[in-house]
């Protein structure tokens, strides 16, 4: 009722004989119907987690991991994704991994899915603000820039020189360089408003 499907975002799957044998009882219909309901359902919910913008940002990200333009992201397709960006030796082990998150076939409904439920798993604001003040015990709401690198360096996940770059690439740092790390936490939450403008 109003709904425009496009083919390129429906999940598809291989018939299989529910597919293919005719539904003889009324309770076999009304169960298959109430699948497909729920499919249509949760695909729809998909879409509206996310701006249109970033809907299409998405769409460029998978269209440039599908490489070979089929509508659905394989090994090969990841495996020459990682070639492009210089890591040449990718193990099958790790690739099966990434393709196992998507339980079937990674199309671009699954992809967003996949998206959506990481994006849905950052922790609460009050949570971030909380780890953030164990390392600020007088309460100014700023952490040094190069204390905090060095912590993040060397311990727990340890991130590289770069991750680290990245990260403070958004965070909002004064010139005494500390990082203001309530602004931080509003950006990691609610995304930044300077790339959305």
């Amino acid at each position: 009722m109003g709904h425009t499907y496009k083919p390129s975002l429906l999940i598809t799957h291989s018939p299989g004989p529910r597919d293919i044998a005719p539904h003889t009882d009324m309770a076999s219909k009304k169960a298959a119907n109430k699948r497909q309901r729920g499919a249509q359902k949760s695909c729809s919910n998909v879409f509206s987690m996310f701006e249109q913008s970033q809907i299409q940002e998405f769409k460029e990200a998978f269209g440039c991991i599908d490489q070979d333009r089929d509508g659905v992201i394989k090994k090969q397709d990841l495996r020459e994704t990682y070639g492009q960006l210089g890591k040449l030796n990718v193990k099958d082990e790790e690739l099966d991994e990434m393709l196992n998150e998507g339980k079937g076939p990674i199309n671009f409904t699954v992809f967003l899915s996949l998206f959506g439920e990481k994006l849905n798993g950052t922790d609460p604001e009050d949570t971030i603000l909380a780890a953030f003040k164990l390392f600020d015990p007088n309460g100014t709401g700023f952490v040094n820039k190069d204390e905090f690198r060095r912590l993040l360096m060397n311990q727990a996940d340890k991130f590289t020189a770069d991750e680290v770059d990245q990260a403070f690439s958004v965070a909002p740092i004064d010139v005494a360089g500390n990082i203001d790390y309530k602004s931080l936490c509003y950006i990691i939450t609610h995304g930044d408003e300077k790339e959305e403008a």
